[in-house]
């Protein structure tokens, strides 16, 4: 039989998504799953943009620019003016997903074996982003009794070698929450300008940012230019998941017109989407202060909620729409697999993610979680009653 290549071998399983199975047989079992595992917000995607799917003109879909559209991408520049980043439409590309733009930016400044190195937990699929990239992960741990604040910069020192090429980080963090401040990003900053590496920040949740703290960006950190790559995407900021639309963002040509050759090798960005994508940025500014509303209410319940039940330790996070949870358990790959298999509470339970999944480091993170808080709030309460009553059940 014809071999599976290593690449192939060494992709990781995503910890969001493997136990999907065992969640669909328990809902053929007449339990209803409530699902804290994946960042799929319920809010309603704006309706400019739902109108703009059903109103449009178009007699052919036809391909667009493998960079994105023009006007688009000069809208998507005015939308970055007005939170004081001061880009043109020529430092955008627009992609498919965040993914991809985060594909792109891999391949555009590393060759494989070249290394990266990013704070953990950090997005699971960073791991299979730099697996198919041929690229290793260099970790450097934050931990859950610090609220996962940067480590300190003299960790970062002691990992960089010659093959180390980047640092990445998400802001606000998928799956901690934490949002990194602008003492924290101009030492970034320092650090990567010393060494003559990229800073990439996954800045997708710049939006979901709360408790009266400012995102700080790395496009507005100054001198940075040649070294600032952003990966952004439409997905969580509109609620549109589904459309596939992000952009790579970078004042450095060279990284542009090395990642407009990817693009190019995969023809375009789908283009429908990107008129709805278009059209979501006219959304009024009052549609993302009722969802900051709701995201903070639902935090609020959650963070108090998990705060008391027995032997869990929370991080409180101040952005995105995710948390980290330890549990009294020794793995909670078993214990989430166990909440779909054997356990419910009136014929209710849980999915919840693992959190070893958002770790490169082997063994680390097996007693934690990732809750996402996208549920509304009689939902949200309902499952934290069911993770409390879960506890005090579950042997290893």
């Amino acid at each position: 039989m014809p071999k599976i290549s290593k690449k192939g071998i060494d992709m990781p399983e995503s910890p969001i998504r493997k136990l999907v199975p065992f969640a669909e047989e328990a809902e053929k079992q007449g339990k209803t799953v409530y699902y804290l595992n994946i960042g799929q917000p319920d809010i309603k995607t704006p309706q400019v943009a739902l109108d703009a799917l059903k109103t449009h003109s178009l007699d052919i879909l036809a391909y667009s620019r493998s960079e994105g559209s023009e006007n688009y991408r000069i809208k998507i520049a005015n939308y970055y003016k007005k939170n004081d980043i001061h880009v043109t439409h020529n430092n955008i590309i627009v992609t498919t997903g965040g993914s991809e733009a985060l594909l792109f930016a891999f391949g555009s400044i590393m060759d494989e074996e070249d290394e990266i190195i990013i704070p953990e937990p950090f997005y699971a699929n960073y791991n299979g982003f730099s697996t198919a990239s041929g690229v290793k992960v260099v970790p450097v741990i934050s931990k859950i009794e610090d609220n996962f604040a940067l480590p300190p910069i003299e960790e970062f020192e002691k990992l960089i070698t010659s093959k180390t090429k980047a640092i990445l980080i998400c802001n606000p963090g998928n799956p901690t929450g934490y949002l990194y401040s602008k003492e924290e990003i101009k030492k970034l900053s320092s650090i990567v300008k010393k060494h003559d590496l990229f800073l990439i920040a996954d800045e997708v949740y710049r939006e979901f940012v709360y408790d009266g703290i400012t995102h700080y960006s790395i496009l507005q950190e100054p001198s940075l230019e040649d070294h600032a790559i952003v990966i952004d995407s439409v997905s969580k900021r509109y609620s549109m998941c589904g459309a596939r639309i992000g952009y790579l963002v970078s004042k450095n040509n060279h990284v542009i017109k090395t990642a407009l050759k990817f693009a190019q090798a995969r023809l375009s960005p789908p283009t429908l989407a990107q008129i709805a994508s278009e059209a979501a940025l006219e959304t009024p500014q009052s549609y993302f202060d009722d969802v900051i509303d709701e995201y903070v209410k639902r935090r609020n319940i959650l963070i108090s909620g998990l705060e008391n039940i027995e032997g869990v330790k929370v991080a409180k996070p101040n952005g995105a729409f995710y948390c980290i949870a330890e549990l009294p358990v020794k793995n909670s790959d078993d214990f989430a697999r166990w909440l779909l298999e054997s356990f419910s509470y009136e014929n209710n339970t849980i999915m919840v993610a693992p959190a070893a999944g958002f770790y490169s480091t082997s063994g680390v993170g097996l007693n934690q979680i990732r809750i996402a808080y996208v549920l509304n709030e009689d939902s949200l309460k309902l499952a934290i009653k069911i993770l409390a009553e879960a506890l005090k059940v579950y042997k290893d």
